[in-house]
């Protein structure tokens, strides 16, 4: 891994990360435990924060410094304001994240137990009303991206066209598709994904559905490729992320952390993972990067307020 994370210049047209997906406002509560069914806990603090897995990954590549627009949809509500405001904040252009009055902004209940872990309910919300058209509106903005990252908190229609619409250039975007949730991705937009990412709870769905069996990490990461997608990244919490292309199959370690809350680190990871590919970075080491970036974002609070800036990565580095 280099010492400290360097850019290559970006031309003035060309963006470097896109990403097509949700925003949600989270409203978080912490509790000691998670409810089982049937069962009533008491929060300890109740916090409304921007969030959403596409939002989340677009925030965490902007604040890295790479040059990030989100293809989105808002609802016309206050949460909406509150969202742009911080993505404006972020220097993410949201020239092409729309206004629907047809639905409010999506919603994400979240609870943080004491351990760090959460359980999250999304209520799509206008992220649900994201369509071809503004898939078609947005071409020339896809046109111009190093890297594309397509995000399954939308409608799977959507992403298919804008996987297509990516595909279809000569000069295309590197795709990065994020199949979180697990959807059946055809076989044509599956094979353009480079890399795929999933974790290994959603690796192993992805692969049972399909009558294979694999352990998780490199093992899965390798069955991935095989079943079409160019690469993959298969993310391990603790234990890092394990990485396979048609030439390599690679285990990369995770990384200590004192963890606080894990929501949003897999996002962390996916938009760390863009930024670095954007750059130029091989995919071993932009999974490197990311496994960093997630591992501080477990340390502290919220999806995107836990993201480091490119400042802060920095002095991460050199204190290791």
């Amino acid at each position: 891994m280099p010492a400290s994370p360097e850019d290559t210049a970006s031309p003035e047209n060309t963006v470097d990360v896109v990403v097509v997906g949700s925003l949600n406002v989270d409203l978080t509560a912490r509790v000691r435990h998670h409810p089982l069914p049937g069962q009533t806990v008491s929060a300890s603090a109740l916090t409304s924060t921007p969030g959403g897995k596409g939002a989340n990954q677009a925030v965490a590549a902007a604040r890295l410094g790479a040059r990030t627009a989100l293809v989105g949809r808002v609802g016309d509500d206050a949460h909406a304001d509150d969202l742009l405001r911080s993505l404006h904040a972020d220097g993410v252009d949201t020239s092409h994240t729309g206004s629907d009055p047809r639905a409010p902004t999506g919603t994400a209940l979240v609870t943080v137990a004491d351990s760090g872990e959460n359980a999250i309910v999304v209520v799509a919300g206008a992220n649900a009303c994201l369509d071809d058209g503004d898939i078609d509106a947005a071409r020339q903005l896809l046109a111009s991206a190093r890297v594309v990252s397509l995000v399954l908190e939308i409608p799977l229609a959507t992403v298919i066209a804008a996987a297509h619409a990516v595909g279809a250039n000569t000069d295309a975007a590197r795709i990065v598709l994020n199949l979180s949730p697990v959807l059946d991705v055809p076989a044509d937009v599956l094979a353009l994904a480079d890399p795929l990412i999933v974790n290994e709870h959603e690796a192993h769905d992805v692969l049972r559905d399909n009558g294979i069996t694999a352990e998780p990490g490199v093992d899965q990461a390798s069955a991935l490729c095989r079943l079409g997608a160019r690469s993959a990244v298969v993310t391990l919490g603790a234990n890092g992320a394990a990485l396979a292309d048609a030439d390599q199959a690679e285990h990369v370690p995770g990384l200590p952390a004192d963890v606080v809350d894990t929501t949003g680190a897999g996002d962390a990871f996916a938009g760390t993972l863009a930024w670095r590919l954007s750059q130029g970075d091989t995919l071993s080491n932009a999974a490197r990067w990311a496994v960093r970036v997630s591992a501080h974002s477990v340390g502290h609070t919220g999806a995107q307020a836990s993201y480091p800036t490119r400042d802060e990565l920095r002095a991460a580095v050199s204190r290791n």
